[in-house]
């Protein structure tokens, strides 16, 4: 997708337009030469496409206003996965250690960015679906991508938050009267933007277009939110079958596959695969910098996320800054039979030492542990996001090479479809059947290639085995198939599994737990500007 920057802002616009009152009228009679305003944009197809570029900007930010803003990071550290990490001194970016520790509150530096994050990019779809009178049936996609990513920024931010303002105009800056809407509020939002928008989303995009939504996108993201829904809503049926009416319209296309390894997934230069339903684009094209915050185009937890103090005689990675260490609870929660996704997920300094002797090279220590948190680190390491040496000198235009590494984020692979459907059926009014089938399909490619190193064992025998029942191994196969993913938290909050019991092995994250953790506090700056809006959600909001 080409990268247009719209430089005309909806706060611009309105000072734009109240300038000319305190000007001369015969001073405002000139054509404006090489800018646009108001008046003159949005009149033709590229320009609502520069918009439309401009929405679709946010997703891709991994870093906004100082602070690093991964959904990944927040649905892992947050969860029984990982521990924040970081450097020696147990204080490195105090904002990931709170949310860690479960003792953030409102003036927590992340809060603010990941809410304002989402609300920028609803600002820019609004702009998109308000600012132009064309109704050409190429500015009609342009719409409905925009109100796809409404959604998806509605969204986000419901993950969050809990019940949040729903915006679907442009608003004036003074407007701050914006209260909390109700849940099924904001899931009705969503829900009929994203029905809107399938009617014209196209099933496939060319191959200069990859990454641009499509129909498939659109039906994965209504089945997810129905999910949620329903399971919020105590459970309710219906939702659960809408989901799993929307979610099973994703398998019938066709255009979706499971890629035949899982550990292809993963590899370094792999991007938009076939199981790929709704993928984040990253570039190393435009030369982000740390002056850039919002502008940064590379995927920042490569860096972030990459093993602390590792030795440079490693074949294939390059020492990172040691955030979302995997927890023990993760590492033993694989069975036997899944070993293969776990070494896919997870390394540790015993297999980072055969692979450097492997090739020939020999450093001593493998891990310089002084370099690393003493109070968050396990031993482990993701390598889901692995800090690939491939990625060195890959800012071809020059910028900070730690914010221009280009590996994409998985939002939605075919493998949650199949899950996410498996659970709709049998949680709803379908087929145990179906759903074991959909499982199986995920289980099967997670054993590995043949001659792999893990067994594939069906769902019913880990219900046979382990006194299991059939959400019981929903549940397992969601955690380990996405693990370090940034599913976890989520799953856990809408499903009522998120408490202290989880944290067992972590006595001072168990002590910390409220209930009001749940959900991020709306920060102090907005609800000091936002007299109306409430720091948490109140339980009537979920109704």
């Amino acid at each position: 997708m080409n990268k247009i920057q719209l430089y005309i802002t909806p706060i611009l616009a309105i000072l734009l337009l109240v300038l000319p009152m305190a000007c001369k009228k015969s001073l405002l009679d000139v054509d404006p030469v090489n800018e646009y305003l108001s008046s003159n944009f949005f009149i033709t197809e590229e320009q609502v496409f520069s918009a439309l570029v401009a929405a679709y900007d946010p997703m891709g930010w991994s870093m906004a206003y100082g602070q690093w803003i991964s959904g990944v990071m927040y649905g892992e550290i947050r969860s029984d996965n990982a521990n924040a990490g970081g450097d020696q001194s147990n204080g490195d970016q105090p904002g990931w250690q709170e949310c860690d520790d479960f003792t953030n509150t409102n003036s927590n530096t992340l809060s603010q960015p990941i809410y304002k994050r989402s609300y920028i990019g609803i600002a820019r779809a609004n702009t998109v679906l308000t600012q132009t009178d064309l109704n050409t049936p190429l500015v009609q996609q342009y719409q409905a991508e925009a109100k796809f990513l409404r959604a998806y920024y509605h969204f986000e931010l419901f993950k969050h938050f809990g019940p949040i303002p729903v915006v679907t105009t442009l608003l004036e800056p003074a407007e701050n009267g914006l209260s909390r809407n109700t849940m099924t509020e904001v899931f009705t939002a969503i829900t009929t933007d994203l029905k809107e928008a399938l009617v014209l989303l196209p099933v496939t995009v060319s191959t200069n277009e990859t990454g641009r939504i499509t129909k498939g996108a659109a039906l994965a993201l209504l089945g997810k939110s129905y999910l949620y829904w329903a399971d919020l809503s105590n459970d309710d049926p219906d939702k659960f079958d809408l989901a799993a009416d929307y979610l099973q319209q994703v398998v019938d296309l066709g255009t979706y596959q499971l890629e035949d390894d899982y550990q292809d997934l993963f590899k370094f230069g792999l991007r938009n695969p076939q199981e790929s339903v709704l993928e984040i684009q990253h570039s190393n094209l435009f030369p982000s910098d740390w002056g850039w915050f919002e502008g940064i185009d590379g995927n920042g937890i490569i860096q972030l996320c990459g093993i602390r103090g590792l030795c440079s005689e490693h074949p294939d990675y390059i020492a990172g800054w040691g955030f979302m260490l995997p927890t023990p609870s993760l590492v033993n929660s694989y069975l036997p039979a899944d070993s293969y996704r776990k070494d896919v997920a997870i390394t540790d300094e015993a297999e980072l030492t055969a692979e450097i002797t492997y090739n020939g090279g020999s450093c001593s220590p493998v891990i310089d542990q002084t370099q690393v948190n003493p109070a968050d680190y396990t031993g482990y390491f993701q390598e889901k996001y692995a800090n690939y040496k491939g990625y060195e000198g890959n800012n071809v235009n020059g910028g900070t090479p730690e914010l221009t590494k280009d590996g994409n984020t998985y939002v939605i692979r075919y493998a949650d479809v199949l899950l996410m459907l498996a659970e709709a059926l049998h949680r709803g009014t379908g087929g145990d059947g179906d759903a074991m089938m959909y499982i199986d399909l995920v289980r099967e490619r997670g054993a590995g290639p043949s001659g792999g190193t893990g067994d594939f064992v069906t769902a019913m025998e880990l219900m046979s085995q382990n006194g299991w029942s059939l959400l019981d191994v929903i549940w397992y196969e969601r955690r380990i198939e996405f693990a370090l993913e940034g599913d976890r938290w989520y799953d856990l909050v809408r499903s009522g599994r998120a408490n202290a019991n989880l944290f067992a092995d972590d006595s001072e994250k168990a002590a910390n737990f409220e209930e009001k953790h749940l959900w991020l506090p709306i920060s102090l700056e907005e609800t000091a500007t936002a007299s109306n809006l409430t720091e948490y959600p109140d339980a009537s909001l979920f109704q």
